[in-house]
C-alpha cells in the first residue's frame, strides 16, 4: 500500500470512490468532483488529505484533516482538527484506515494540534469502531451523529 498527498488530478477517482460509498449506503453527502475539490483538495482550512493506493494505482481510501474554524458544519471547537475517513467498498479491514491515520496523526502532531474530532453517523457502527480502534473516545452527541475526540499525549 502506498500513501501520498492527494492532488487535483485525483478528484475524478476520489469522486468515483465516494459514489461507490453512496451506492453501498455508507455515505449521504455529495460525491461529485466539484465537492471533492472544494471539500478535500482546495479547502483553505486543509491541513492534509492523504490517499492510499495499491501497487496497481487503485484507490483504497483517503483521509482528510482540516482545521476547525469558529463556524463549521460539525460544531467542532475552533482550533481542533476535523478528520474524515473514506475507505473503498471491499477494502475495509485491510489496514487502509490504520495506515492513513498513521500519516494524519503525524501531520497533526507536526502542526501542533491538541485534538482531532470525527463526527460519525450514529448508525455507522463500522465507522464508530474504526475511530475507537484509533484511540478516539466519544465526547458528545450531535443529533443523529456521535462526535469522537482524539487527544494527543493521552
Amino acid at each position: 500500500m502506498i500513501t501520498r498527498p492527494v492532488t487535483p488530478h485525483d478528484a475524478p477517482r476520489i469522486s468515483t470512490l465516494l459514489q461507490a460509498l453512496v451506492a453501498a449506503g455508507k455515505r449521504r453527502s455529495p460525491a461529485d468532483e466539484t465537492f471533492v475539490l472544494e471539500r478535500y483538495i482546495d479547502d483553505p482550512a486543509r491541513i492534509a488529505c492523504t490517499l492510499a493506493e495499491d501497487d496497481a494505482g487503485t484507490i483504497l481510501g483517503f483521509q482528510s484533516l482540516t482545521l476547525a474554524a469558529e463556524e463549521n458544519p460539525y460544531g467542532t471547537p475552533a482550533g481542533w482538527g476535523i478528520i474524515g475517513t473514506h475507505v473503498a467498498p471491499g477494502a475495509g479491514r485491510g489496514g487502509v484506515g490504520s495506515r492513513l491515520f498513521e500519516v494524519t496523526q503525524a501531520v497533526g502532531l507536526e502542526v501542533g494540534l491538541q485534538d482531532i474530532e470525527a463526527v460519525i453517523g450514529a448508525r455507522n457502527v463500522e465507522g464508530q469502531a474504526y475511530y475507537e480502534k484509533m484511540g478516539f473516545i466519544t465526547h458528545r452527541l450531535e443529533g443523529d451523529a456521535i462526535a469522537k475526540r482524539y487527544r494527543y499525549g493521552r
